[in-house]
């Protein structure tokens, strides 16, 4: 089952939330889709997922328009938001045979929500009202009810937002399995969750897509697209100074005395800085080339 973006725009009002992006998933990858708050990725995932429509563009699932009058696409996708949102007073086995009889599974209702019950890890919590349980708990109930129908696509909005790092992990788990017979497109904020699970990445900012490879085509990018340093002096600096540097393209505060400094020329800035702190009276006291880590290329391709 495979996701074919073409060309898509959405403008709210004044505001164009997605700049003409296109791509395409094959079937059986877990992809990351990232990008800062505001680029669009929410966006993005309720196009494909048929909650709205986009202003221009197509997309096709498994050759299937999202447009076409019947729906029919719908059968193959489950969706998790970002938000989750549960009937909170029902009890979770209720909720969860109640979203069986929408999808019209009849007599496998009962044999489904058991098997869902197993996977996602909640049968200790099945006969209790979704509104007592934990945001962890919630998210596994939330990924019950997107995996009801058996779909083959499954978009997940922020999965793990919110959870502590025991949850996370269980989460990542089932993600990982589901991900194994599905095409999994997943946005998260936690760069170690997708080098963890995701085969591919995929990264928008401001509406346009700026990077789509593997994990290792992406961390290649650190070459290609500059450097990035991090340094540390022993008093407080003023950051607008520090972006007057030759070579600087972007400057991120760490503290009142680090922050990252950025640059999109192919030579080595490291001697601009401290030619920078010697002509200022500054001491550096830790000066470190990054951009080795997947969050360092995401910060330098969406801080310009």
């Amino acid at each position: 089952m495979s996701i074919t973006v073409s060309n898509i725009t959405k403008i709210y009002g004044e505001q164009k939330a997605l700049n003409g992006v296109s791509f395409s998933i094959n079937t059986g990858q877990v992809v990351g889709f990232l990008g800062p708050n505001g680029a669009g990725k929410s966006t993005m995932m309720k196009i494909i997922s048929g909650f709205i429509p986009p202003t221009t563009g197509e997309v096709l699932v498994s050759g299937t328009s999202i447009f076409s009058s019947d729906y029919d696409f719908r059968r193959n996708v489950g969706y998790l938001p970002e938000n989750n949102p549960l009937y909170t007073d029902m009890y979770v086995k209720e909720y969860l045979l109640f979203v069986a009889r929408i999808y019209g599974l009849g007599s496998k209702s009962n044999q489904r929500v058991k098997e869902l019950i197993d996977l996602t890890g909640i049968g200790y919590e099945q006969n209790k009202r979704i509104g007592s349980l934990s945001k962890g708990y919630k998210q596994r109930v939330g990924m019950a009810q997107a995996l009801m129908h058996d779909p083959e696509v499954l978009i997940l909005d922020e999965p793990t937002s919110g959870l502590d790092p025991n949850q996370i992990v269980e989460i990542r788990r089932l993600i990982t399995e589901v991900g194994r017979e599905k095409t999994v497109m997943l946005s998260t904020h936690i760069m170690q969750e997708v080098e963890a699970i995701c085969q591919r990445i995929i990264i928008i900012n401001r509406g346009n897509l700026i990077a789509d490879g593997s994990n290792s085509e992406i961390l290649a990018l650190s070459s290609s697209k500059g450097q990035s340093v991090q340094v540390e002096f022993t008093q407080d600096i003023d950051f607008a100074r520090l972006k007057t540097i030759e070579g600087v393209s972007y400057v991120k505060a760490i503290s009142a005395k680090a922050a990252i400094v950025g640059s999109q020329q192919s030579s080595d800035i490291r001697p601009n800085i401290f030619n920078f702190a010697v002509s200022n009276g500054l001491v550096i006291v830790h000066l470190e080339e990054k951009g080795t880590h997947l969050e360092d290329i995401f910060q330098t391709l969406t801080m310009q």
